[in-house]
């Protein structure tokens, strides 16, 4: 080629303009199998296939390089009626045939690179669509070892025309050839940035590449086959705002004087050469942003995080977790330092299965040394790169780890350790290795590395918070929900509580179960109107309320109006419903109090049927200046209460007596066990679409005490009547068959009952024994004043009754009601 000829100028353009025809190329490498095993970005934007669909195809079904391959058929050979049909390999609609550089027929393989041009129609578009490619083709034989077979560089001519201002008739004359690369300016274009742009190629097999390329011709663009542009790749870099087409994109050709001239790029376009790989490494990295975060589980993210590193960014990945975040606690305090224990919390790799197991095992903790790239990376919270671990290296970081031999590892690989950050605070780090036969890590992989990083750090803390938020959630819920018995005096008790939103699970629905004296059983159920913290803290307090004034004796009816002076007292924002309900096993009957709450349900034991009761409403606690009655209503052995909160019967756009009638039928549903009953009234009324709110349940079989389990006796408020009072429950012990427990029984019982005549008035004193789970003991007087535990000296007479009960009893308390007080005391039963 004379380099000095004026015909090397392309039509309209000016002998100034000597600059190399930068245009889009796809890159596409093809196997001995005739599969493609590359496939750039730029193929999938030009011929609409991703790479995922593209590698592992046959290359003739999408690539338009006729004669090429080795079951090509000759372009020739294509009866004309074949093209018309467009049943040619690849939707081929027209071929032109080879540059001008081919040296052989195209029969089959050649050992020379080829060229050509065809109209094609996309593989992505459907059927007997109209749009048409316009490809201009170069292809290269690739020979030496490894199944790489052919390259194939692909430019679209209608693109080509569009952005480079060409004329109809000019795009016509465009055909792609080639040149020796040592004739052309621009020409290590091609050679620099190749192999940044296929993923994971090796260096061996880019050097192969590049070499080849430079050897059979340098690509170039001829029109009508005289002047020629050599081309320099361009991957779509966005180009500067308030620059011309022409200054942006530079003149499509080339005059080359008589002596050898250095190649002119226009303004700032070196820039975009020199960032041009940057564009593949943008889509790896929205890539990875849209494959991690999809979940807002905590460990799931971690995988989602370590894995998307492997196998296109590294070979592998590890990733490190401070033990505040990966317990889901609070925000990491300060950075981290030597002490710090972190924990290898996922590992991803290509090598043989198994081969990091051993060695770096998921679920270590440890504090890493210090003097190691890791700590470095923790400490400092910048990009640690090592291109190379070099054997001393290996040795220095193997000799700070105990019991383990990192060196056959990590010996000779490239190391990349990535900080994972939040608000500027090291969360952990991310340990990156690629094997030899890789490219090593460079600055732009730091670059890379780092974005993949906080991207990832910003999803993990994302996690992290949210996993923050159920714990709180959790023990806010776990510390207002009382841990109800299954059993109590007389009564089985099953609970159930369904949060209504997935975020603040916790609201200001609650249920409670209260012991009372008389072995007796308060339930009750509220319900504060809102949701979340605010809601749950006011419901915290009420509940505080209800327990205190029951075990106080405080009857129902005035337990509410003390609830709501209270909840006027702590402000006006919040109104609540609640009901209250007492049960006493051996009188077998109930006393309920209702403030604005729905009613509950009973199920009678003797037929089977349901109904819901029939109370005075009341009001809502906090409205104010509303009385509250009560009522009492009588039941029988194995009567099932149900209360539950609105939640469970209330379906916004439904008539809330649908759920009511809902609740009463699936209430009366038999049930093997109380568990079981609570679950079919959840499956029967949580299926109906809409709920949104909390769900309390609370259910209780009224079992009652047999008459022949209860035993009464009044006393005269004299002091003899104690040793009466030790023979009596002494003969009961024994005829109930108890007599392990006679000598505490007589002892606890001779205390309180001496204690009773000392200050009763004039009226008998009543003793109680009810047998249950444990034996109950109640000695009531006239003394309204509450007993107090003194404390005794060595030569005081009196005060250490009630020390002695203390230290004997279960449980033991005192309650007073009108002008009379109680005094009562539990003592376990020991049966063999």
């Amino acid at each position: 080629m004379d380099r000095g000829s004026e015909r090397d100028t392309v039509p309209g353009r000016g002998a100034g303009d000597i600059a190399a025809g930068r245009i889009p190329l796809a890159v596409v490498i093809v196997d001995r199998a005739g599969l493609v095993s590359h496939w750039s970005s730029g193929a999938r934007r030009m011929f609409g296939v991703s790479r995922e669909d593209a590698v592992g195809r046959m290359a003739a079904d999408l690539l338009p390089v006729a004669g090429t391959l080795p079951d090509d058929p000759p372009a020739d050979a294509v009866p004309e009626d074949a093209r018309a049909a467009d049943t040619v390999p690849a939707d081929l609609v027209a071929y032109d045939g080879p540059g001008p550089d081919l040296e052989a027929s195209l029969g089959g393989p050649t050992g020379y690179a080829t060229a050509g041009r065809a109209r094609l129609r996309p593989p992505a578009q459907p059927s007997g669509g109209d749009e048409r490619l316009d490809v201009l083709w170069w292809a290269y034989p690739l020979v030496g070892p490894g199944p790489s077979r052919l390259l194939v560089l692909a430019a679209d001519a209608t693109r080509l025309r569009d952005e480079r201002g060409y004329d109809d008739e000019t795009a016509e004359r465009i055909s792609p050839g080639f040149a020796r690369h040592t004739e052309l300016p621009a020409s290590d274009e091609l050679e620099r940035r190749l192999p940044d742009i296929l993923p994971n190629m090796g260096p061996g097999l880019s050097a192969r590449i590049v070499s080849q390329v430079l050897e059979l011709g340098y690509p170039v663009l001829e029109f009508s086959q005289s002047e020629r542009v050599p081309v320099s790749p361009y991957w779509g870099v966005p180009r500067r705002p308030g620059r011309s087409r022409a200054a942006a994109a530079g003149p499509a050709g080339a005059v080359v004087p008589r002596q050898r001239a250095a190649a002119v790029v226009p303004a700032g376009a070196e820039q975009d050469l020199e960032y041009a790989a940057v564009r593949e490494r943008l889509e790896f990295l929205n890539e990875v942003s849209s494959r991690i975060g999809s979940s807002l589980d905590l460990g799931e993210t971690i995988r989602e995080v370590t894995s998307a590193a492997v196998p296109r960014f590294a070979d592998f990945a590890g990733t490190h977790l401070r033990a505040a975040v990966l317990a889901g606690e609070g925000f990491p305090d300060g950075p981290p330092d030597a002490t710090t224990v972190m924990f290898r919390v996922w590992v991803e790799h290509n090598d043989e299965p198994g081969r990091w197991d051993d060695t770096v095992p998921v679920g270590e903790a440890f504090a890493f040394p210090e003097h190691t790239p890791f700590y470095q990376c923790m400490v400092t919270g910048e990009p640690v790169l090592v291109p190379r671990v070099t054997e001393e290296l290996s040795q220095r970081i193997a000799g700070e780890f105990e019991k383990r031999d990192l060196r056959p590892l990590i010996g000779g690989r490239s190391l990349l350790i990535v900080p994972l950050k939040a608000r500027n605070v090291v969360l952990g780090f991310m340990v990156l290795m690629r094997r030899p036969d890789r490219p090593q890590f460079d600055d732009m992989d730091r670059t890379t590395g780092a974005e993949l990083a906080a991207r990832a750090g910003l999803v993990l803390d994302n996690a992290r918070m949210y996993t923050y938020q159920e714990n709180v959630a959790d023990t806010l819920q776990d510390s207002m929900l009382p841990r109800v018995a299954p059993r109590m005096a007389g009564c089985d008790i099953a609970t159930r509580y369904l949060p209504g939103a997935r975020l603040g699970r916790i609201g200001g629905d609650w249920f409670d179960t209260i012991k009372l004296p008389g072995s007796r059983t308060a339930l009750v159920v509220g319900d504060v109107m809102g949701h979340g913290l605010n809601s749950a803290a006011m419901m915290g307090q009420l509940r505080t309320a209800v327990q205190t004034m029951a075990t106080m004796e405080t009857p129902p009816a005035q337990l509410l109006r003390n609830l709501d002076d209270l909840a006027r007292r702590l402000g006006d924002s919040y109104l609540a419903t609640c009901l209250y309900a007492v049960y006493d096993p051996i009188r077998g009957d109930l006393t309920l109090a209702n403030a604005g709450h729905i009613p509950p349900v009973l199920v009678r034991a003797e037929d089977g049927s349901s109904e819901l009761l029939d109370l005075p409403t009341g009001a809502p606690i906090g409205v104010g200046g509303v009385p509250f009655e009560a009522t009492r209503i009588k039941v029988r052995p194995g009567d099932r209460l149900v209360l539950c909160t609105d939640g469970l019967v209330e379906v916004r756009g439904t008539d809330i007596g649908e759920g009511l009638a809902a609740l009463c039928e699936s209430a009366a549903h038999p049930a093997a066990s109380m568990d079981d009953a609570c679950d079919t009234i959840i499956r029967a009324l949580n299926t109906r679409g809409g709920r949104k709110d909390d769900v309390a349940l609370l259910m209780a079989r009224l079992n009652g005490i047999p008459d022949d389990h209860v035993a009464e006796w009044w006393l005269d408020p004299d002091p003899r009547e104690v040793a009466r009072a030790r023979r009596l429950v002494r003969e009961r012990l024994l005829d109930w068959g108890l007599p392990q427990a006679v000598e505490t029984a007589e002892l606890l019982v001779s205390e309180v009952v001496t204690n009773a005549v000392r200050h009763a008035g004039s009226d008998r004193i009543g003793l109680r024994v009810v047998r249950t789970d444990a034996l109950l003991f109640e000695v009531t007087d006239d003394e309204p004043a509450l007993p107090a535990m003194l404390n005794a000296g060595p030569y005081d007479d009196s005060g250490r009754g009630l020390r002695v009960v203390s230290r004997l009893a279960g449980e033991w308390g005192a309650s007073a009601t009108g002008h009379r007080k109680t005094v009562w005391f539990e003592q376990a039963l020991h049966i063999s």
